[in-house]
């Protein structure tokens, strides 16, 4: 098994983030890595709530990924899984309110654990574990400076 964790903070309340978080139809409005969102269930985020997406890898090839949320609890906690070849991903997205620099904040962590589901994925995580997990941390970055920049783009541009 392997995790990842990132955290950024961003001047902006939970409920603002967790609204652009949950709605599914715009993910690819603001997420530069997504060109496409396909719906599979009808119907509010909510947990059995699934979805497919379309991302382009860092080597410009296409990759789509299927997420089923297990959990919602708005604004706070958004928990997701998604099948992969002999590793299942479970994603769990947390906002909290913090002060930060005497100003309040949401502190945005995601936190990404892969789990071997046969035994050719444990024999894959030995040979690529600690290249798959920077990559990882690498798309999170970026998802989570999308975040920030989709909610306030004057306050990410000064950030960076």
């Amino acid at each position: 098994m392997s995790t990842v964790t990132v955290t950024q903070f961003i001047q902006a309340p939970a409920v603002d983030l967790w609204r652009l978080l949950v709605d599914l139809p715009v993910r690819a409005d603001w997420l530069r890595t997504v060109g496409r969102v396909e719906l599979l269930t009808p119907g509010r985020l909510a947990p059995g709530t699934a979805w497919r997406e379309t991302r382009t890898r860092p080597d410009g090839g296409a990759q789509a990924e299927e997420f089923v949320v297990l959990e919602a609890v708005p604004p706070r906690r958004l928990v997701l899984t998604s099948p992969g070849i002999g590793v299942s991903y479970r994603t769990t997205w947390t906002l909290r309110t913090v002060q930060r620099r005497r100003r309040a904040c949401t502190a945005v962590t995601v936190h990404h654990e892969a789990v071997s589901t046969a035994p050719y994925g444990r024999v894959l995580a030995l040979l690529f574990g600690g290249l798959a997990a920077r990559a990882v941390e690498g798309a999170f970055r970026l998802d989570l400076a999308d975040l920030a920049r989709a909610v306030d783009p004057e306050a990410a541009a000064e950030a960076a």
